[in-house]
């Protein structure tokens, strides 16, 4: 193989995902890993979690009481699955798999924060709505002006007339009542770019300003997903929340976490190994 043939091909195995310069990998074996249960929340929308006689933390999150301090329970959640599956809360269907853990680990450089994301992503799910993506993986950050935002992750942007719920305009995307969310997101199909958006008063899956970058693989039935973006600064606490679409699952057919934080170079749910 001639030289620069040779440069070529190197050149290629260094550039990320997303055809963009290289970054190198973090030496994960130093990250502390936190098992996070992502869950089917049904039609279980921001109205749902803010009444109280549907929810009964309601005066708890008014309180500032956050949603994982309440119902995260050795290494679990405590939530009732069988009324999340019944057809008040999912008219639809409920996939097989109600909950599962997602190990999620974050580290750190000067210039970016990565976060990696090792799952097995369950079959049996009522919707199969993305013929092209067997699996999408989504990050979010709400700001500090996003209701809740550190308090229920990703649950603001979730509402009773977005697409997909009962009755809903299918051209209304999740949003925001106040505040906003970067998000990022890794889909499995075949030339699928990765997402680096926001949620304002409409999601839109580019525009952002994480400087996103990502890749996934699959190893039998286990996925990982390595999310890149800009370092927020060191000394920062950020809100996060995951969402995982998995056997061709569209819209609001997700598993979802609940709100956790990473430390960057200080005390979070998860603290991010510096590199």
């Amino acid at each position: 193989m001639k030289k620069s043939t040779l440069s070529m091909v190197a050149l290629g195995l260094l550039l990320g995902a997303t055809g963009g310069a290289a970054w190198a990998a973090p030496d994960w074996t130093k990250a502390a890993k936190r098992d996070i249960t992502v869950f089917h929340p049904g039609t279980a929308a921001m109205e749902w979690v803010g009444k109280k006689s549907d929810h009964s933390g309601t005066a708890g999150l008014k309180k500032g009481e956050t949603c994982v301090g309440c119902h995260e329970e050795k290494g679990g959640l405590n939530f009732n699955f069988k009324r999340l599956a019944d057809k008040e809360l999912e008219p639809v269907g409920a996939p097989k798999t109600m909950n599962y853990p997602v190990a999620v680990q974050a580290a750190y450089d000067a210039s970016n924060l990565y976060i990696r994301l090792t799952f097995k992503a369950p079959t049996g799910g009522a919707n199969k709505g993305d013929k092209t993506n067997e699996v999408k993986a989504t990050v979010l950050f709400p700001d500090e002006k996003v209701q809740l935002a550190a308090q229920a992750g990703c649950w603001a942007s979730c509402h009773n007339d977005a697409r997909t719920m009962p009755g809903a305009d299918e051209k209304k995307t999740k949003y925001t009542k106040e505040g906003s969310y970067q998000l990022m997101q890794w889909a499995s199909g075949k030339g699928a770019k990765v997402a680096d958006g926001t949620v304002t008063t409409e999601r839109k899956m580019e525009g952002g300003s994480l400087g996103a970058k990502a890749e996934g693989s699959k190893a039998g039935d286990t996925y990982t997903v390595t999310f890149t973006r800009k370092n927020p600064g060191e000394g920062k606490v950020v809100p996060f929340g995951v969402a995982i679409h998995a056997d061709n699952a569209s819209g609001r057919f997700h598993h979802v976490s609940l709100g956790y934080t990473i430390g960057v170079g200080a005390d979070g749910d998860l603290k991010a190994s510096k590199q």
